[in-house]
């Protein structure tokens, strides 16, 4: 892997925070902070990507959880709630909010007359296939000073880090 040579905003961080505490074993700043400012870019380019779509970043999640289940891009609103992690409430308000927009259709579900399933549109479907595309052209251009192995490298270290925190 390629090192640099300049000092970032965080070695500036972690400098200070070792000058001013030396008692301190502040090396999970240099890991743990570019994480967190990584992590602030990538909301913003991806914010930009579904904006250039119409779409918030709410909409994507929905859209492509019914996007990913393959045809007929159909689920019920309980396995939405587990796939984006939200409550009852917001995800009927969501549902609301995207049918509205002409994205989604709520369904009976055959196998329950009670229940409903929720299904993606062909302009829902045009929509998070373009913002897709859209994403990973921005994921992609954020990646470029890596090589294919240093990528696996990074998403295998970061797959070990995050999977602690997995059910």
């Amino acid at each position: 892997m390629a090192h640099l040579n300049r000092d970032d905003e965080v070695d500036r961080i972690v400098l200070a925070w070792q000058r001013e505490r030396p008692d301190l074993d502040v090396e999970p700043l240099t890991v743990f902070s570019r994480v967190s400012r990584l992590a602030r870019h990538l909301d913003l380019a991806r914010r930009a990507a579904f904006a250039r779509r119409s779409l918030e970043t709410w909409e994507f999640d929905v859209l492509s959880a019914l996007r990913r289940a393959g045809e007929p891009y159909r689920l019920s609103p309980g396995a939405l709630i587990t796939q984006t992690l939200v409550t009852s409430g917001t995800m009927t308000n969501r549902i609301d909010r995207l049918e509205s927009r002409g994205l989604v259709e709520r369904h009976r579900s055959p196998d329950d007359r009670r229940g409903i399933l929720v299904q993606l549109t062909p302009t829902g479907r045009a929509a998070v296939d373009a913002a897709m595309s859209d994403l990973l052209d921005v994921e992609r251009s954020v990646l470029e000073p890596l090589g294919p192995t240093e990528r696996t490298e990074l998403a295998d270290l970061l797959r070990l880090v995050s999977g602690q925190f997995d059910d």
